[in-house]
């Protein structure tokens, strides 16, 4: 159960940042998060509401409101530090550096929280996260500059630490830690569309997209919280790093881009590092 919950949220995400992302190349960057994010806000809370999430412990060990606003502001550091990355160097640089992310919720997993992999099982992690690397396109041939390089780390950081709080929150419960991500970070997301005087120039035809992107990648995050709570939390975060590759065959799919051999190579390690991972481990 969890590993597929795990690689649905993989799905969810890799959509929404491919949709966004043809977004952003016509509008602000900033406009298209910023009001995906409280989209993403009032969905919880509808869906908070709906369900009686609200009972869930809040503060104290165990609870999830901590765990949530730290996971709010150390991803909304990591996209800020991505979007200067892709601002000043490659994405064929910046993108595989920051897809790195899930290695900081799995050593978490490792050594805070003691779970232990088979051998066979670790091929397999090692694989899928070298294939969500690969996938994103890593480009080597003009080398490295420093400044995107160090930025992507950020957003690798910010992400990873973002992805290890909504595991420790999700313990108490996963919907409200996601809502608590996101009402942490609203009012930088109103301070931003205050300062653009608007939503960027999107409009009522873009409602529908922004919708979608808001609610996807919300739901992205809860059912990625919930997988921790079915199964171990290195492998379930593992699973739900792939998002990369959904995003890159999106791109294929729909806008013709062309994938280059390294990222059929880190499909196909993705995939065999994925089978290992179900063929050999009892706790997913």
């Amino acid at each position: 159960m969890a590993a597929l919950l795990a690689l649905i949220s993989s799905g969810l995400w890799g959509t929404a940042d491919y949709l966004a992302g043809n977004l952003s190349k016509k509008f602000r960057p900033t406009a298209v998060l910023s009001v995906t994010q409280i989209i993403g806000l009032i969905f919880g809370l509808l869906l908070a509401a709906a369900t009686g999430a609200f009972d869930a412990k809040a503060l104290g060990e165990g609870g999830y409101l901590v765990p949530g606003i730290v996971a709010g502001f150390a991803g909304y550091i990591g996209l800020i530090c991505l979007y200067r990355a892709l601002a000043t160097g490659r994405m064929g640089v910046v993108s595989p550096i920051s897809a790195m992310s899930g290695v900081v919720p799995v050593l978490y997993a490792l050594f805070y929280l003691d779970e232990r992999l088979s051998p066979l099982v670790t091929v397999g992690v090692i694989f899928a996260l070298l294939g969500a690397i690969l996938a994103s396109g890593p480009e080597f041939s003009q080398g490295f500059p420093l400044k995107p390089v160090f930025l992507a780390l950020g957003a690798a950081l910010g992400f990873g630490t973002a992805l290890t709080f909504m595991a420790q929150g999700s313990e108490s419960s996963a919907l409200m830690t996601m809502v608590s991500m996101r009402a942490a970070t609203f009012f930088v997301s109103v301070a931003i569309l205050v300062r653009l005087r608007g939503t960027g120039g999107m409009g009522k035809s873009h409602v529908g997209l922004l919708v979608f992107i808001g609610v996807a990648d919300f739901s992205a995050n809860l059912i990625l919280g919930i997988a921790t709570t079915k199964g171990l939390v290195s492998l379930a975060m593992v699973l739900g790093s792939l998002f990369p590759i959904v995003t890159s065959l999106l791109a294929f799919i729909f806008l013709k881009e062309r994938l280059h051999r390294v990222q059929y190579a880190g499909i196909a390690s993705a995939v065999f590092g994925v089978a290992m991972i179900g063929a050999f481990s009892k706790q997913l």
